[in-house]
């Protein structure tokens, strides 16, 4: 019984403890050595700092609140506070790596202390981030800032792993560059990019995608209504899909030129058979009893179609647009990679890793990954507002 209450209090939770063990490991152990000697982390003068994480730790280890949204928010704060420290000594922590550890002839670029503070951060962030999952928000607003918050928490994580990490352990910047350093680059290359962007999304990825999804689309019609179609048109279909793009590209670039039609048709003839067969399976969703109903109705084909398949279908055929969202950006990079002029993400990315420039790559390939998400978002909307009947999201409303 009172080991049950102490979890639903929020004292069982290990990685509040763990984060003050690291903490204290932080402050008790050496940032790193310069020429043989141990620097620690109260040397960089963020005494206020280490204060308020280990308060943070405290709070989030051990009190009742830490269950609430106010606890949430102190654990929140103390990873901040961990984060910012962390930050704050990797200037110093670079400045002292040097040939020379506390052995003559090793490397090192960060120890024990460093690591501690990294560790805390990552652990609040992460009981945070749980926290406020189990947690149920009042009224729809609160469930869609919960919902745009966790997400937000933990993408922030993750980018504050990856600058630790490179620049704690001395990476090379060709291996990997920090985010910081593909942050200056994307501010600086605006027009680059943009460019790039227009060349291979706004031409290549929406011209190939609404010409498969469409042609998917109309060809599902069409198998549907002749049945001999279906035995003989769906396993060409599958054949078409399971060939391999890098060896599809080159074709298609000999066919339709070295512009952006070309890439276009690549991602035709990836979007092409995915539409085809989801659409296919949601013309059949539809129960036989009602299917029946139809038919006493005396309604036709294309009334049956119409008014009763094609809506059950849209589920599917939502499902097939939101996975071509991805594959038409994918298609389009690759195909760049075999023909294009000079501008587009593919050749970009392509002509860059050749220069050893993975600042610019890396940054070509934020903005494709941004662009594809929010494709897919735009999607995902569209889909809720058609389908709001769907009992998903009737019952994600009723959650909310």
């Amino acid at each position: 019984m009172t080991a049950s209450v102490l979890r639903a209090e929020g004292k069982g939770d290990w990685q509040g403890w763990a984060a003050l063990v690291a903490l204290v490991a932080a402050v008790a152990l050496p940032l790193a050595w310069t020429d043989g000697a141990p620097a620690y982390l109260y040397d960089q003068g963020l005494r206020g700092l280490i204060a308020a994480v280990l308060v943070g730790a405290a709070v989030a280890a051990n009190l009742t609140i830490s269950r609430s949204y106010a606890g949430s928010a102190v654990i929140l704060l103390g990873a901040i506070a961990a984060a910012g420290a962390a930050l704050a000594a990797l200037p110093a922590v670079e400045a002292m790596t040097a040939p020379a550890g506390p052995t003559p002839g090793t490397f090192l670029s960060a120890t024990g202390g460093f690591w501690g503070l990294v560790a805390a951060a990552w652990l609040l962030a992460w009981l945070a981030v749980r926290r406020l999952s189990e947690t149920r928000a009042p009224g729809r607003l609160g469930g869609t800032l919960l919902k745009i918050a966790i997400p937000l928490i933990f993408g922030a994580g993750v980018i504050f792993l990856w600058e630790i990490v490179v620049r704690g352990l001395a990476v090379p910047f060709v291996i990997m560059p920090p985010p910081s350093a593909i942050w200056a680059r994307l501010i600086t290359s605006v027009p680059t990019l943009a460019a790039d962007f227009r060349q291979t999304f706004l031409k290549a990825v929406l011209a190939g995608y609404a010409i498969g999804c469409g042609s998917g689309f109309l060809v599902a019609i069409l198998v549907d209504r002749v049945e001999f179609l279906k035995r003989g048109l769906l396993p060409v279909g599958n054949l078409v899909s399971a060939l391999p793009i890098i060896g599809v590209a080159p074709i298609m670039v000999m066919w339709f030129g070295f512009d952006w039609p070309s890439k276009a048709a690549v991602v035709v003839a990836m979007t092409f058979f995915p539409m085809l067969v989801n659409t296919l399976a949601g013309l059949s969703a539809s129960d036989r009893m009602e299917r029946d109903l139809m038919h006493t109705y005396a309604a036709g084909y294309w009334q049956s179609l119409f008014k009763l398949r094609l809506p059950a279908a849209l589920p599917f055929i939502f499902n097939a647009l939101k996975i071509n969202s991805t594959l038409a950006m994918i298609g389009a990079i690759v195909a760049e990679f075999f023909g294009t002029p000079v501008v587009g993400m593919g050749f970009r990315i392509s002509t860059e890793v050749g220069r050893m420039n993975t600042d610019m790559v890396w940054a070509e390939i934020a903005v494709a990954a941004v662009a594809g998400s929010a494709f897919y978002g735009v999607v995902a909307l569209i889909e809720r507002a058609v389908t709001f009947w769907h009992p998903s999201f009737r019952q994600s409303r009723m959650e909310g």
